[in-house]
């Protein structure tokens, strides 16, 4: 059900999409539950999703795609994430990696429009496996350890382990970064599911987000033809604009702490303690907390949604201009994740001791939202961002 004030959908085709989304995403909360409890994986829900044609939502249109723009993306991705928010994260992966590919144009349009072709054909799921252990996030710069070498063939044998392979269950396609040893260079491969050397290897063991299903991908001279190498990158090689699909993270955290707030709200409006001749909801401290988290989820909604519209008015009208809104795309997500972070711990105080309840579902709320701060951007980038911005403007 559509929440007044809470989802921003404007048009009929976004109110549309929310509307079903979030029946789809209802009729599997309780797989989110039981995935949150099993360390598992919401199997159905990401089959009734692609059974929707969610999956080609950043498939250009021309491609026979639903080209979503960023708005539009991220009204689904919020509704999405207020019930499984770890599905919604994961899924959102293949979605950033396709808007990604379609707006760097870094491989050869035949070998896109392939990949596309199959999102829309038979609903494949793809993500980049970029993540190693030795490096760290991909976006501090770190050279990956995993290595293709080149066989007599032409073909390459990839050796490695990539951890944080959110969606493993389900891909069809890994984006995996290597150490060319021909040219030297970071190289991208392209490796279908069941490539004789590869497999997913359980770890994802963690206390949030756990239904992300984040697992290792583990490469042991897998072995690929020659036209699997997708991508050279080039020394020093940097993307010439940001990609605003990554404020899928942002929405994702927003829908978390919109789910919590709705369950603090139901809660203190049931809740009469036998001390009390009517519910706490009518206690002036805990209208004070309510107030709170509506402000702070307004101001973190306005901006995030503020940033979308806008990348999508500038794509169309001043394309030139987008390298421009690397720092607010930034600072969306990061204003958002601390947002999100302060309404759910308010939340559970006005919830009290019953929100850490295992049957309670705003303990995994509390767990899920605090992974928002390991998920790029991070923060001490941002803030160098906006600080180069505000010194530049000095002239």
């Amino acid at each position: 059900m559509q929440e007044k004030g809470q989802i921003y959908a404007v048009t009929e085709r976004q109110r549309e999409w929310v509307d079903r989304i979030g029946e789809i995403a209802d009729r599997h909360a309780d797989g989110a539950r039981i995935a949150d409890e099993t360390n598992g994986f919401n199997h159905a829900l990401v089959e009734e999703l692609k059974a929707a044609g969610y999956y080609k939502l950043a498939v250009p249109e021309s491609l026979g795609g639903l080209g979503f723009s960023v708005y539009e993306y991220l009204l689904c991705q919020e509704r999405l994430a207020r019930v499984d928010a770890p599905s919604a994260l994961a899924v959102g992966w293949h979605h950033t990696t396709l808007y990604d590919l379609g707006q760097s144009r870094r491989w050869e349009r035949p070998i896109y429009e392939r990949l596309c072709a199959e999102v829309v054909s038979r609903g494949a799921l793809i993500n980049s496996a970029e993540t190693e252990k030795a490096t760290g996030s991909p976006s501090r710069g770190g050279r990956p350890q995993t290595t293709a070498r080149l066989r007599e063939d032409g073909g390459f044998a990839l050796t490695g382990r990539k951890t944080f392979t959110s969606l493993s269950p389900a891909l069809d396609y890994f984006i995996v970064s290597a150490v060319d040893s021909e040219s030297g260079n970071v190289a991208e491969f392209l490796v279908p599911k069941g490539t004789p050397g590869i497999r997913i290897e359980p770890t994802w063991d963690m206390v949030g987000m756990r239904g992300t299903a984040s697992h290792d991908l583990v490469l042991e001279n897998a072995e690929l033809p020659p036209e699997a190498r997708v991508f050279v990158r080039p020394p020093g090689f940097h993307k010439a604009l940001p990609n605003p699909y990554l404020l899928n993270i942002p929405a994702v955290y927003l829908g978390i702490a919109g789910a919590a707030r709705r369950e603090a709200v139901a809660f203190a409006a049931s809740y009469q303690p036998n001390s009390l001749d009517k519910p706490i909801v009518h206690l002036p401290h805990i209208r004070e907390k309510i107030g709170r988290m509506e402000l702070e989820l307004s101001a973190a909604r306005e901006f995030m949604y503020g940033v979308a519209a806008r990348w999508d008015r500038t794509k169309e009208e001043a394309p030139d201009r987008l390298p421009d809104m690397r720092a607010d795309l930034s600072a969306a997500k990061m204003f958002a994740v601390q947002s999100a972070i302060s309404v759910v711990d308010t939340a559970m105080r006005i919830c009290g001791a019953h929100a850490l309840a295992g049957s309670s579902p705003m303990q995994r709320y509390y767990r899920d939202v605090r992974f928002g701060l390991s998920n790029p951007p991070m923060d001490d980038g941002t803030l160098n961002v906006l600080a180069d911005r505000a010194i530049s403007e000095l002239g």
